[in-house]
């Protein structure tokens, strides 16, 4: 069943709902052209996991780091300016998504062949005003 977000208010709700149904996922692959929502949910995530920091895209830092107190860090990752995996090794991606802290994962494709067992693929299409997210593990 897929989620549907009809406005970037929802994030949070959204989000926590999706954390609830994923009790042991901690990484978050989102896919979705430009404009779908990616960081809004990934906004939602970090707010549903008690982070106070202020969460924006990593776009040129490629990672940011927040701090839940409940959770300890999380992870915000967007690929979207990576042309070559290699380039995830000099960050230490794996390193990353393999310390079972909560990771989300904009643009993924170039980490596919990285992202561990157990990761929760939410694909973002635009339909009008609505999101819709369809969900794989």
């Amino acid at each position: 069943m897929p989620y549907r977000l009809s406005s970037p208010d929802q994030a949070t709700v959204i989000a926590g709902q999706i954390l609830r149904d994923f009790p042991e996922a901690r990484v978050f692959a989102l896919r979705g052209e430009l404009g779908a929502g990616k960081t809004t949910l990934i906004k939602g995530f970090c707010q549903a996991l008690g982070v106070k920091d202020s969460t924006s895209s990593p776009s040129f830092a490629i990672v940011n780091e927040y701090w839940s107190t409940e959770h300890g860090p999380v992870y915000h990752f967007d690929l979207y300016r990576l042309r070559d995996a290699r380039e995830l090794e000099g960050i230490g991606f794996t390193e990353y998504v393999d310390s079972d802290a909560y990771c989300f994962v904009e643009w993924p494709e170039l980490a596919a062949d990285l992202l561990p067992p157990g990761t929760v693929f939410i694909d973002m299409a635009i339909n009008g005003e609505e999101r819709i997210l369809t969900l794989r593990s």
